[in-house]
This record gives structure tokens, C-alpha cells and sequence, in this order.
């Protein structure tokens, strides 16, 4: 268990991951984040990266872990050789953001042209 803001919550899946409790296919990792392959792949190249430390979303982050983390994607892009060709970062804030583990990650996709057509199912209306 882990304490964040003064609750009790059982420790999240990543959190499991980062101390090793459960398996992942590392694609690079220091002392501050970890890179790891998504298990539900959206792409070719779909690696998840997070901050080692726990962060509940974007909303929560310090201008420094983002900073570290920039880098961090910048190198990950490197190591699977989709700088060139393109890619994407996304991180999913919240319920209507579709986050489903309250722990800080992006996701990097790319390894071929990416679709933009995961809105299908939003109504726009009234909100412009």
C-alpha cells in the first residue's frame, strides 16, 4: 500500500510494475521513468511511458517530471526508431479522457500512418 494524499489505496497496476511485482516487456528505463509495450497495442509501436514515482494524471504533474519525462519520450522514440517516420504522444486525462489507470502515462504509437478516427462515437453538439 502506498499513501497519496493522505488516503489509503491499494497500489495501482503500475506501481506494481515499476517495483517488478508484475511483468512487462521493458523498452527503456532509468532511474525517474519506464518505457514498456502496451499490452492492448492501438498501433505497430504502442509503448506506454510513466513516471516511476506515482502521479494520478496530467492534472497532478510537476513542470519537472514533465520536463524529464520529454526527454525521456524523445530517447524512447530513438531506441525504436520511429523518430523519422512519426509518431504519436497522447496521455488520457480522467473519465471522459478515457483514462483507465489513475497513474500518469503516455502512450507513444506509431510504426505506420496513424488514424484519427476514435471520435466517432462523441457528439460534438453544444460544445462549440
Amino acid at each position: 500500500m502506498y499513501t497519496h494524499k493522505n488516503k489509503r489505496k491499494k497500489m495501482c497496476i503500475f506501481c506494481k510494475i515499476v517495483k517488478k511485482e508484475l511483468p512487462s516487456s521493458v523498452v527503456l528505463e532509468n532511474d525517474k521513468f519506464l518505457a514498456f509495450h502496451d499490452i492492448n497495442p492501438k498501433a505497430p509501436v504502442h509503448i506506454l511511458a510513466i513516471p516511476k514515482a506515482h502521479v494520478d494524471s496530467f492534472d497532478e504533474v510537476s513542470s519537472e517530471t514533465m520536463a524529464g519525462m520529454t526527454e525521456f519520450i524523445q530517447e524512447v522514440v530513438k531506441v525504436v526508431k520511429i523518430q523519422k517516420s512519426g509518431y504519436r504522444v497522447i496521455t488520457n486525462i480522467g473519465e471522459n479522457g478515457a483514462q483507465e489507470v489513475p497513474h500518469l502515462h503516455f502512450h507513444i504509437l506509431g510504426g505506420a500512418r496513424l488514424k484519427w478516427g476514435h471520435f466517432s462515437d462523441a457528439d460534438p453538439k453544444g460544445h462549440f
